[in-house]
């Protein structure tokens, strides 16, 4: 295959390493829920292997075989499709609800989280747009698209995941070589509007008095935070071994999700946990050397957004868990079980892979 021996291996490696860690650790922290909710202490392994993993590995080796300027072509079309499945949330005969938010679409033999396609979806179509658009008149026009995705976030609601996007919009529109003082007016009304959706909800309310006083109702709202941090704790140098957590014994909520961080830290200790950062550092390193390599305007933004992504969004995973952010509710990139996310996220590495190739 052309320009195939250019491609990242250090990626690849990263990747891989990234996903065997995500699964050991998933197969340790699953089993109790596995097995209280199915009756079989692999389920949710096997779940994920088959709902998030083979998914995500055919749609990563389309995006590193299908030539750039046809996923350029289609970006649109993917953006568009992408928003209409969110817009399908909000049909009851569609959406599945939980944790009172409407993030998940019900196809009877599936169910997906199109929140989660979102945040490739709109790295893919900026792309597209911001190379054809001139920076200094793209204001206005860029509003109006993270406007549209605020809105249909806010509406499920899922903060967490408006943040994601909104910070990878904002890292695109600062990448292109956009204006200062508009970046700057982007970001005023964004913490403004961040600081109205915290008001508005008692539990966004509630996780923001969290961070500001960790020791403030530990059996109640602070709940989550101090179990995570004695979790953590726990790991000491070395940690537990796989499968010798004790929070994972329902202590934890979310040991699987957004906490898994926390048990893998128990588990692995600070050892492991340090070269779980290292993995995604490297991951993060080498698509931003990408990017850099790249000629092309649209591979350039769209490796940068890629990158980013995965690098903000495990920044702020860790840190909630360790109490340096407010508890945010969003999956560690290819750790955290969930289908959609993982699906999508080696997408976006095969993306990425293609990416390097052509540099």
């Amino acid at each position: 295959m052309k320009n195939l021996k250019n491609t990242n291996l250090t990626l690849i490696i990263t990747g891989s390493l990234l996903l065997l860690l995500g699964a050991l650790i998933l197969a340790s922290t699953s089993t109790v829920f596995s097995m209280e909710r199915f009756g079989d202490q692999n389920y949710l392994l096997k779940h994920q292997l088959l709902s998030g993993l083979l998914p995500g590995l055919f749609l990563g080796l389309l995006g590193f075989l299908i030539p750039l300027p046809i996923i350029k072509k289609f970006s649109f079309w993917v953006f568009l499709l992408t928003i209409l499945s969110l817009c399908l949330l909000f049909v009851p005969t569609t959406e599945l609800k939980l944790f009172n938010a409407s993030s998940w679409i019900n196809l009877g033999i599936i169910s997906f989280q199109p929140s989660e396609f979102l945040k490739l979806a709109l790295i893919l179509y900026l792309g597209a747009w911001l190379t054809k658009q001139n920076s200094r008149k793209s204001l206005l026009p860029f509003l109006m698209v993270m406007g549209i995705v605020s809105l249909l976030l806010i509406l499920q609601p899922d903060i967490g995941t408006l943040v994601i996007v909104a910070m990878i919009g904002l890292a695109i529109f600062f990448a292109t070589n956009t204006p200062l003082w508009q970046n700057f007016l982007i970001w005023l009304s964004g913490l403004a509007a961040l600081g109205i959706l915290i008001k508005l909800a008692p539990y966004r309310m509630s996780r923001w008095r969290v961070f500001i006083n960790p020791d403030l109702d530990p059996m109640g709202i602070g709940y989550q935070l101090k179990q995570s941090l004695i979790s953590i704790g726990s790991g000491g140098i070395f940690g537990l071994g796989l499968g010798g957590s004790r929070q994972r014994f329902n202590f934890l909520p979310a040991t699987i999700g957004d906490a898994i961080f926390s048990i893998f830290a128990e588990e692995t200790g600070f050892f492991g946990a340090v070269i779980l950062l290292l993995l995604i550092f490297i991951f993060v390193w080498q698509g931003f050397k990408i990017a850099q390599a790249s000629k092309d305007k649209f591979s350039q933004i769209v490796a940068v957004g890629i990158c980013f992504w995965i690098g903000f969004q495990s920044l702020v995973n860790i840190c909630s868990m360790t109490g340096i952010f407010p508890l945010t509710g969003v999956p560690l990139p290819f750790i955290s079980y969930g289908g959609s996310h993982l699906t999508s996220e080696l997408a976006a590495l095969g993306i990425l892979l293609n990416i390097s190739r052509q540099t």
